[in-house]
């Protein structure tokens, strides 16, 4: 038996053949460009993201015998928001993703009425542009065309065209990411479709993140499988680490830094993390404390793409251990705004500690140890929100097969940093949930039996190095807070 995993990311697209060992036996890779039609605004373009999906399965699936392909799993870049013409399958403007900031001032609109409280108390989050709702707003009004149309998250995009337009649907897991969603009553909330305006109609219908989603179209790819799971990429990668009971943290590094942890089968409030579901599974829905970060291995993608001081993402792991120190050199990546745990749209990037013997080097270091510091900042407020200390950290996503960067996680957390032999959670836990139902593993610990540890770094420097090297990162971030206010 193989699973077919899609993971949708921020900045391409995966499709992953795993076996029943959790092996990878086949993958497929493609970016698609970032856009940014204004400062502030990030968009993708819905059709490319589409055949970009399109040409990594078919190149995953030419390598392996499709027919041993019983079941399919679907995991995304959650908060991005797509509409379409139901009846032609055209999208109706770019895919605004969910790094854009053009919704802020209606956020701060929102806070200054005095409906965050209520917005974090049905929905389990902050009331920022980060999140669906405002994006939604923002289409209908300003896209003609975009009430005629339907809408939904990257998920239902692609799982409305994998199906040929049969299925319109999301997870809870996904759906608990737009704030239109009630986590209380696991359902849209009437009254935030009615603040924002969006019609219950054109949204996709909301189903459990373990069961059936339709079956791939037999005209696509010549073969035809069951999509079995779908989940928000975090929670993908959390249901993979194994965080299936309160209390261990993982945390990704992917475009975003994402840290989660398991709070059972009760939402848990907080003031300056997000409350979220999990998953769904037989009828059983857990629910999750997540801190979230805009710009992670975006940042090194940055350097790369922007500044061109990179030719490769790789490159920054030699240039930074070039060093013995960060020569007081700091980068806050508030690129789009800073997220958990300071929710600050008006921050913007800040490079600080400059002198002529700066180089590319420390700019490299400076990257990767501002996606530990951020770390550090959702680490300490979720322990203080827990009232437990941190034993461990689990890893995973892309930027954490970076050495330099998981060793000084470890120094600066005190903690060991445990990463998996598979480090592309986010797939193999839409994999896991579709391998459930489909019956590969008889529940979530059959399924983690496979997992496999690569390496854990254990923290080598003193507390009193650590404490002063955040001391002033959290200087740093003062100097980058409210700048665009």
């Amino acid at each position: 038996m193989l699973i077919l995993a899609i993971d949708l990311g921020t900045t391409g697209n995966r499709a992953i053949v795993f076996d029943h060992e959790t092996r990878i036996v086949a993958s497929s890779y493609r970016e698609f460009r970032q856009l940014f039609p204004r400062p502030g605004w990030v968009e993708h373009d819905p059709a490319e993201i589409w055949e970009s999906t399109r040409a990594v399965i078919t190149e995953a699936v030419s390598r392996v015998d499709a027919k041993q392909i019983a079941t399919v799993g679907v995991t995304n870049q959650r908060e991005t928001v797509v509409c379409w013409d139901p009846k032609t399958g055209r999208p109706l403007h770019n895919a605004i993703v969910w790094q854009d900031r053009r919704t802020a001032d209606r956020c701060a609109e929102l806070k200054r009425e005095g409906l965050a409280e209520d917005i974090r108390h049905r929905t389990g989050l902050v009331c920022d542009p980060y999140f669906s709702a405002t994006k939604m707003e923002w289409l209908l009004h300003n896209v003609p065309a975009a009430r005629q149309g339907i809408l939904g998250t990257i998920d239902s995009w692609i799982i409305w065209k994998l199906t040929g337009g049969r299925v319109h649907a999301t997870d809870v897991s996904n759906a608990s990411r737009t704030m239109l969603f009630n986590l209380h009553q696991r359902a849209w909330d009437a009254s935030l479709l009615k603040l924002f305006g969006v019609p219950r109609d054109m949204l996709p219908e909301t189903r459990p993140s373990c069961g059936s989603f339709g079956a791939l179209d037999p005209d696509l790819f010549g073969f035809s499988a069951e999509i079995g799971g779908v989940v928000g990429d975090q929670q993908g990668a959390m249901f993979a680490q194994g965080c299936h009971g309160p209390g261990i943290i993982k945390n990704t590094y992917g475009t975003g830094l994402f840290l989660m942890v398991n709070t059972g089968e009760r939402p848990r409030e907080s003031r300056h993390l997000l409350s979220t579901i999990a998953w769904e599974i037989g009828g059983r829905t857990e629910y999750a404390l997540e801190g979230s970060v805009f710009v992670g291995g975006a940042a090194i993608q940055w350097l790369r793409d922007q500044l061109q001081i990179v030719a490769t993402s790789s490159e920054t792991e030699a240039l930074a251990a070039s060093l013995s120190s960060n020569d007081g050199v700091y980068f806050v990546p508030a690129l789009t705004g800073l997220g958990a745990p300071y929710w600050d749209a008006a921050a913007r990037g800040t490079i600080i500690g400059l002198t002529r013997a700066t180089s590319r080097a420390h700019l490299a270091r400076a990257t990767l140890e501002a996606i530990a510091y951020q770390t550090r900042d959702m680490v300490d407020t979720m322990c203080a929100e827990l009232g437990a200390p941190l034993r461990k950290l689990q890893v995973d996503g892309g930027a954490c097969a970076n050495n330099f960067l998981m060793q000084f996680q470890a120094d600066l957390l005190g903690v060991p940093v445990e990463r998996p032999v598979v480090i592309e959670t986010t797939a193999l836990g839409a994999a896991g949930l579709a391998g459930l139902h489909a019956g590969a593993w008889s529940g979530p610990s059959d399924f983690l039996a496979h997992r496999r540890i690569e390496r854990v770094f254990e923290p080598a420097i003193p507390a009193a190095s650590r404490d002063a090297l955040y001391a002033k990162w959290k200087e740093a971030v003062a100097r980058a807070r409210g700048w665009a206010a």
